[in-house]
């Protein structure tokens, strides 16, 4: 049975590496560029379908959506992940991690990962029960069919890619959850905020909700938001299981 010699392990690393830094350029300019033009170019229209949910008020401009905060993670990360491929590390487990890393670790593990499926996933599920809740079809004359995909679609299938290009020293449970209940919890107060000096719901599905169905709309977004982050650390631990045990043994 033929074995890898170290030439050909050298290489494989090699290519690996190219890749992997390959998509991080991807993901970094397709997310950058996605957050210029929506911030630039999409105006939502002041006056809107009657038929259409959408009641839009332009205290907040983009940053009070959800979509529009993930996407600047999700830039920041992949901005971050290209920094450390040519300055940091991405040993498996290195004896002296550079700060570079132990950020791009804490941030795809607490923030990228379980924020881009909560959004993907959520935007996705209510626009196939009614999309009127979440993207009425009176956008669709300023927002893009391309952009629309690059925020609700391509934050899915990148950070999944993401999972088996790259291991991430996931933080102790407690210090992740935290730090994404601070980011979900003060998003709930900022959406509320708004509602406040607006009078006017980010989001046309909870205008429809009566205030118990909201409560519960907003424990079930919270609940599964968790829930992904225990899904990101699972999906790490099982895909790097073997890589990490063997780099340990060298390491010793």
């Amino acid at each position: 049975m033929a074995t890898s010699t170290p030439a050909t392990s050298s290489l494989f690393k090699s290519v690996f590496g190219a890749l992997r830094t390959l998509l991080h350029l991807t993901a970094a300019v397709q997310f950058t560029y996605g957050i210029y033009y929506d911030y630039k170019f999409v105006e939502f229209p002041a006056q809107t379908d009657p038929n259409s949910k959408l009641i839009y008020h332009p205290f907040g401009g983009k940053f009070k959506y959800l979509t529009f905060l993930n996407a600047i993670i999700q830039a920041l990360y992949y901005i971050v992940s290209l920094v450390n491929d040519f300055v940091g590390t991405n040993e498996l487990v290195p004896r002296r991690a550079p700060a570079v890393r132990k950020f791009k670790d804490w941030l795809l593990s607490t923030l990228a990962f379980p924020v881009a499926l909560n959004v993907g996933i959520t935007f996705w599920t209510l626009y196939a029960i009614d999309r009127e809740l979440v993207f009425p079809k009176v956008l669709d004359p300023v927002f893009p069919s391309w952009l629309n995909h690059v925020l609700h679609t391509n934050i899915v299938v990148f950070i999944v890619l993401e999972m088996f290009t790259s291991y991430r020293a996931y933080p102790t449970r407690s210090k992740g959850l935290t730090g994404l209940a601070i980011f979900m919890g003060s998003y709930l107060v900022w959406i509320h905020i708004i509602k406040h000096y607006s009078n006017v719901w980010v989001y046309p599905v909870l205008e429809v909700l009566q205030l118990p169905q909201r409560i519960l709309f907003f424990a079930a977004v919270l609940g599964f938001t968790f829930a992904l982050y225990l899904l990101g650390e699972f999906i790490n631990n099982v895909v790097w299981a073997k890589e990490v045990k063997l780099s340990l043994r060298k390491s010793k």
